[in-house]
């Protein structure tokens, strides 16, 4: 960091216009300049000759040379052109080469203000900044890139600002660690979040797509990559695939969350994480939309889940899931239920589950699934000839009745006296926790196939930016007779809820 940029970090932050570091110059440039390194090599080759052609080796390298000094000259001019400025209820950002743009972004808007830094960077101390605000598509703001302390003290400020406008007590320097993972909970999370679906899908273009490509274009080359990954894939070798790529895919994504610690301060909670890609940033408590315990198969039979904790931003930073932050990555599912009491205080729950004869749908479902996939299989080994095995989908078929109680056992609902909880999946089940007074609409719904069943749905959608893509609280295949009488339970007690805050001075 240069003695200016130190001097600044400690001077207050408000009121005062503030550029870039002066090393974000440069690091763009080189950043860009890579981009243009590899577009050269990979596409601009040919039209590098035709430009030599023409102009001779010294005007195609003065070519070059002014393209290197158009970036170079474009990076300068945007760092000179980039402003930003923390006021006491705003974020104001005046940025734009050719055309100028100016920003004011409110604070009590501002959900998360997340701080990553790379290698190349931390080796800089520079850092970018984000700032996510709800309903935004993206980044409302990215400050790329500012000194490292100046990140913190910027994020530090925002959250009191945002804090004090809505009336809550200023944060003190004291932190309560909430949680920090463990050796043994960063192998158990590299484990149960191993994806197998890169390789199933490997699996099936080595076995059923190459196969009918070669016969259909008889040719040698695909012949000869057919025989190799038949190998390949062989019982014994698919399944080891399955396992290497499995882990190599768990270790990369323990990787983001290693260093995980979680702590709490007054009014919100802040995190850090990540080995190679380092993450630090704010989720305010007042804009928590919902809380999500997850648990696949796996991890559900080693004891383990995780918490996501939504806000109506977009993301916690990347790797993120679209409006949701890692509360937990991974730990003991008695700790996480304690963590998330400890920020949404649900208590006990007894889930309503879904009357018994919506396994009869799911048992049709999962059966009708099998035959049109072996009549895929049956209409594709028609047109290329040979055998497939069209039928062995419907070896499944025995196994269907069992799927069919297992999903309707991992499925419910329930209605607390400040909380709704739902409960879904059983390969991924996902148990989200909605807070009444962030209820913004409740929607009941019935399909073809339900209504014949006397089932409904009942959707309770927030303001949390996974709603936009359908992830809400679903109380699935309810009676049809509750159905209305639960939309209208949660619907008076989100006006409950409102009612007792708006009386005891609080605001949600």
């Amino acid at each position: 960091m240069t003695d200016a940029e130190s001097t600044a970090a400690e001077t207050p932050l408000t009121d005062r216009p503030f550029r870039l570091h002066p090393l974000s110059v440069p690091y763009r440039v080189v950043e860009q300049g890579l981009g243009v390194v590899v577009f050269v090599l990979f596409v601009g080759a040919p039209a590098f000759g035709a430009v030599e052609g023409v102009l001779g080796a010294a005007g195609a390298v003065a070519l070059a040379g002014l393209i290197a000094a158009v970036v170079v000259g474009y990076g300068v001019a945007y760092y000179r052109r980039f402003e930003y400025e923390l006021t006491a209820d705003t974020f104001d950002i005046r940025s734009g080469v050719f055309a100028r743009r100016d920003r004011e972004i409110p604070l009590h808007r501002i959900q998360n203000v997340d701080i990553s830094q790379n290698i190349v960077q931390r080796v800089l101390d520079i850092a970018a900044v984000r700032l996510e605000t709800a309903g935004a598509s993206g980044a409302e703001a990215h400050l790329k890139f500012v000194g490292k302390d100046r990140a913190g003290a910027l994020q530090r400020e925002i959250s009191r600002l945002s804090r004090a406008e809505d009336g809550e007590p200023a944060a003190d320097a004291a932190t309560e660690t909430l949680f920090e993972i463990s050796d043994r909970e960063l192998g158990v999370l590299a484990l149960v979040s191993a994806d197998i679906q890169l390789v199933s899908i490997l699996f099936v273009v080595g076995s059923v797509v190459l196969p009918a490509l070669g016969s259909l274009t008889e040719s040698e080359w695909f012949f000869a990559l057919d025989q190799g990954l038949g190998g390949l894939f062989g019982p014994l070798a698919t399944l080891a695939g399955i396992v290497a790529l499995g882990l190599a895919y768990g270790a990369i994504n323990a990787t983001l969350y290693y260093g995980f610690t979680l702590s709490r301060a007054p009014g919100e909670l802040r995190y850090k994480r990540g080995l190679i890609q380092r993450y630090s940033g704010t989720i305010p408590l007042s804009k928590v939309q919902s809380l999500t315990v997850t648990e696949n198969v796996l991890a559900r039979a080693l004891g383990y889940a995780s918490l996501e904790i939504e806000t109506a931003g977009q993301s916690g930073g990347e790797g993120s899931q679209g409006g949701s932050q890692s509360a937990v990555p991974v730990a003991e599912r008695d700790r996480v239920i304690e963590l998330a009491n400890s920020i949404e205080q649900v208590g006990d729950v007894q889930f309503e589950r879904p009357p018994k004869r919506a396994r009869q749908r799911y048992a049709v479902r999962y059966a009708g699934a099998l035959g049109v996939l072996a009549g895929l299989v049956f209409l594709l080994q028609t047109a290329i000839g040979g055998s497939l095995y069209w039928w062995a989908p419907l070896v499944a078929l025995p196994l269907v009745p069992l799927a069919a109680h297992i999903q309707w056992k991992h499925r419910g609902y329930y209605v607390g006296e400040d909380h709704v909880v739902t409960r879904n999946g059983f390969w991924v089940q996902r148990l989200k926790v909605v807070p009444y007074y962030r209820v913004q609409t409740v929607l009941s719904s019935e399909t073809v196939f339900q209504r014949r069943r006397r089932l409904g749905t009942v959707t309770i959608d927030t303001a949390g930016a996974r709603s936009l893509v359908g992830d809400d609280a679903k109380a699935v295949d309810v009676d049809a007779e509750t159905t209305e009488r639960l939309r209208e339970q949660v619907a008076d007690s989100l006006y409950e809820s409102l009612w007792r805050e708006a009386n005891s001075g609080n605001r949600p």
